[in-house]
């Protein structure tokens, strides 16, 4: 069944943003991991999508990087969407020319805020970014699916 963003953001809120991320590898298994997530336009391409924010560090986005593409699955109880389609990366290892690196605090703010995110101390949050070369992950949002 199809659905739409505002189902995916519905069920976001409900669940603070507890998404399940998916990708492959290299061998074509499939790599699965929690991450927190939110509704969120790609701010370079303007599409709509989701996104999250991940360390610099992460798997993922070794698998990310070369796959190109993944789904990004919210649940609540028995009600759940998935969002599938083309990723992009933006953060210290992953440029954009059409993106101001200066911005990327700023974004990765935004990510975390459209994942329910707060925070109380935002310079802290900046310095740890920084210092774990987080990156903002945005995934189009291609296809969407449902089972309500």
């Amino acid at each position: 069944m199809t659905a739409d963003l505002e189902h995916v953001r519905k069920l976001s809120l409900q669940e603070n943003g507890l998404a399940t991320v998916s990708t492959t590898r290299a061998d074509g298994t499939v790599h699965s991991s929690v991450v927190n997530a939110g509704v969120l336009a790609d701010p370079v391409t303007g599409e709509p999508g989701v996104a999250f924010v991940a360390a610099g560090a992460a798997h993922k986005l070794k698998l990310l990087r070369k796959a190109g593409n993944a789904t990004l699955t919210f649940r609540r109880g028995w009600d759940w969407v998935s969002v599938t389609g083309a990723t992009h990366l933006l953060g210290p290892d992953d440029r954009d020319p059409a993106f101001d690196p200066a911005g990327l605090p700023t974004l990765l703010r935004d990510v975390f805020k459209a994942a329910t995110g707060t925070h109380d101390d935002w310079a802290e949050f900046d310095r740890v970014m920084a210092a774990e070369r987080r990156v903002a992950v945005f995934i189009t949002a291609g296809r969407i699916i449902s089972n309500s």
